[in-house]
């Protein structure tokens, strides 16, 4: 590659678009080239349009630049072509228009729950399932739709692969306890979260049964076969601002020691060489009191997963704890990942 390649953030002024910006900031692939929002953001300057929440450089040097419509041949006009787009829409937005997008010839690497189970749509974490993203010559747009999963999936499926890989998998149930940024700004009220954790209202838990299953599936010349095993799920909205805490409860192919399944662990190696990959993806925490949102979620730069607290469990056999950053590892830094694979396998934005 000879420079940048510049990549429109759909969705730039929310949450997730924000962390997008971020991460893009000193990227050595992919620099923003444009940032798309609604018709009320449209034509305003991104200072102007986009109140920041994040820590550190406020817009990252881009508060000046207009924000455009989220369109995709406006986009491509300023862009001199269709590219790379991450979006950070919400799911009705990305109902309406990431087709669109992927007809006009974008590669459109989506955070969005729309069109994730989606039969011809890979929903991909790089280090589990890179082979799905093969799917992508099954689509009939000229351009390309790819995914990442739930926020909530992502340290879930990331410690269940190399137990599956190793030993197989019967049944999982899960608990998560999950930041409020998760629910973007302003997200949940304060009425319903100092002093309390709130039951999450939303589909949480239907995406949270189904994805893993597909993630981990094998994929085959008709498609993706999930992964056989069940699993139940609980979200629980808890009043941390960044950070996923998943208790996990699990019954293998055989009864598995803790110290069978931390070596399987530690010893796990994608072999993932791109650059927002983490090495290691998992990292332990032998503390009793750990993994814990406010002195893990960055580990790997946001990007690892930490696991702790590997105890036998009486009921299925083993339990423990895994922690992602929900907004890095498990919205924008997953999709700029994708985008790295994919640009890794193609060799340039677009199919």
């Amino acid at each position: 590659m000879q420079g940048k390649i510049g990549v429109a953030v759909l969705g730039a002024t929310g949450m997730v678009g924000q962390r997008m910006v971020q991460l893009l900031a000193d990227h050595p692939w992919f620099e923003v080239g444009a940032l798309a929002a609604s018709a009320r953001s449209a034509g305003r300057t991104y200072q102007e349009a986009c109140a920041w929440h994040l820590g550190g450089r406020s817009h990252h040097g881009l508060g000046g630049r207009t924000v455009l419509a989220t369109d995709p041949d406006a986009l491509a006009d300023a862009m001199g072509g269709p590219g790379i787009a991450l979006s950070a829409l919400d799911t009705d937005a990305a109902v309406a228009l990431e087709h669109r997008f992927a007809e006009a010839g974008w590669t459109v690497v989506s955070n969005a729950s729309a069109h994730r189970m989606d039969a011809d749509v890979p929903l991909l974490i790089p280090e589990v399932n890179a082979d799905h993203l093969a799917l992508v010559e099954r689509q009939r747009w000229k351009g390309a739709l790819i995914t990442n999963p739930n926020c909530t999936s992502m340290p879930l499926v990331l410690t269940l692969k190399p137990l599956l890989d190793r030993f197989g998998v019967e049944a999982v149930t899960m608990a998560s306890y999950q930041a409020v940024s998760g629910a973007g700004f302003p997200g949940e009220s304060s009425w319903d979260m100092i002093g309390n954790v709130h039951p999450h209202s939303g589909n949480e838990e239907a995406k949270v049964a189904e994805e893993p299953a597909r993630m981990l599936g094998a994929l085959g010349s008709d498609g993706v076969t999930p992964a056989s095993f069940g699993l139940s799920a609980r979200c629980v909205r808890v009043p941390v601002v960044d950070g996923h805490l998943v208790a996990i409860h699990a019954r293998l192919g055989r009864r598995v020691t803790p110290e069978e399944a931390i070596e399987a662990w530690l010893s796990w190696d994608p072999g993932l060489d791109l650059p927002s990959a983490p090495r290691p993806v998992l990292e332990y925490a032998q503390e009793r009191d750990r993994p814990s949102p406010r002195f893990d979620a960055d580990r790997g730069a946001g990007m690892a997963v930490t696991f702790g607290r590997v105890e036998p469990c009486p009921v299925l056999g083993l339990k423990w704890f895994a922690l992602a950053h929900n907004t890095v590892r498990g919205a924008a830094g997953g999709a700029l990942l994708n985008a790295e694979l994919w640009l890794s396998r193609n060799g340039r934005p677009t199919r």
